[in-house]
C-alpha cells in the first residue's frame, strides 16, 4: 500500500490552471510513472480544461469541495456548488475517481432541507467514490482574523483544538445526512473529519477503519 500526496490542504489544487505551466499536467504526469501512489486534488474550482486533456490518470483522485448552496453564497468566495459538480460531473465521465467533501457544515436557518438538497444535486450526477462530511470549527486566532464573524455564533462549544459546533448538533447534522444517503441512494461510503472519536462512536462508525477524504 502506498500513500497519497494531498496538493490542497492548505491552498486550492487548481488555482494555477491558468497559467503556461498548470499543475496538474505537471504532477500528474509525475505520478502516472508508478503505481504505489496517488495524488489527490482539493478543490472548489470548475477549471479542469487541463484534466479532460490527460489521458491517463489512474494515479489520481479528484475531491470537490462542496457545500449546501445558502452556505457557499453566504460564506464562499469561489465558484456556485452547480459548477463545481457539473465539472465533478465531466471528470465522473472520463473515468476519473472523484470524491466529495462536505466541509465546513453549518447549522443556519432550516440546514436539513438545504444539505438534503445538496445530496440530491450531487447524485444527480456522479456516484462519489466517497463522501466525507465535516462541521464548523474555528481557531481563536482565525477568529481574532476574520472581518466577517457572521459564522462564529454557531460555535458553542470549546475544545483543546478550538471552538466547535455543539456536539449534540453535530450529530443531528452528521446522522440527518448518513441516514438520508443510505436510504434514498443506498450508499454507505461516508466518513467524518476532524471528529472526536466520542462523535464516531454515537453514529455507530468505526474510527478504526476511517475512509475519510485523505485516506488510500
Amino acid at each position: 500500500m502506498g500513500g497519497i500526496c494531498n496538493t490542497g490542504e492548505i491552498a486550492d489544487s487548481l488555482m494555477g490552471e491558468n497559467t503556461e505551466n498548470p499543475f496538474s499536467k505537471f504532477i500528474i504526469h509525475i505520478f502516472e510513472t508508478q503505481k504505489r501512489h496517488k495524488v489527490l486534488f482539493l478543490t472548489k474550482s470548475f477549471n479542469i480544461k487541463n484534466l479532460l486533456e490527460i489521458e491517463s490518470h489512474n494515479q489520481v483522485i479528484m475531491s470537490f469541495s462542496l457545500n449546501a448552496v445558502a452556505v457557499a453564497d453566504k460564506w464562499e468566495k469561489a465558484p456556485k456548488v452547480t459548477k463545481r459538480i457539473e465539472a465533478a460531473q465531466k471528470l465522473y465521465g472520463k473515468g476519473f475517481e472523484i470524491r466529495v467533501r462536505i466541509d465546513p457544515m453549518v447549522p443556519i436557518p432550516n440546514w436539513e432541507k438545504h444539505y438534503l438538497e445538496l445530496i440530491d444535486l450531487i447524485f444527480e450526477k456522479i456516484i462519489p467514490e466517497r463522501i466525507t462530511l465535516g462541521s464548523l470549527r474555528g481557531l481563536q486566532s482565525t477568529i481574532n482574523g476574520c472581518t466577517d464573524k457572521s459564522w462564529v455564533k454557531y460555535l458553542s462549544e470549546g475544545s483543546n483544538w478550538g471552538r466547535k459546533i455543539n456536539n449534540e448538533l453535530r450529530y443531528q447534522m452528521y446522522s440527518k445526512l448518513i441516514e438520508y444517503i443510505k436510504e434514498k441512494y443506498n450508499y454507505k461510503n461516508v466518513a467524518l473529519c476532524k471528529e472526536t472519536v466520542g462523535m464516531w462512536k454515537m453514529l455507530k462508525m468505526d474510527f478504526g477503519k476511517i475512509k475519510c477524504n485523505c485516506i488510500w
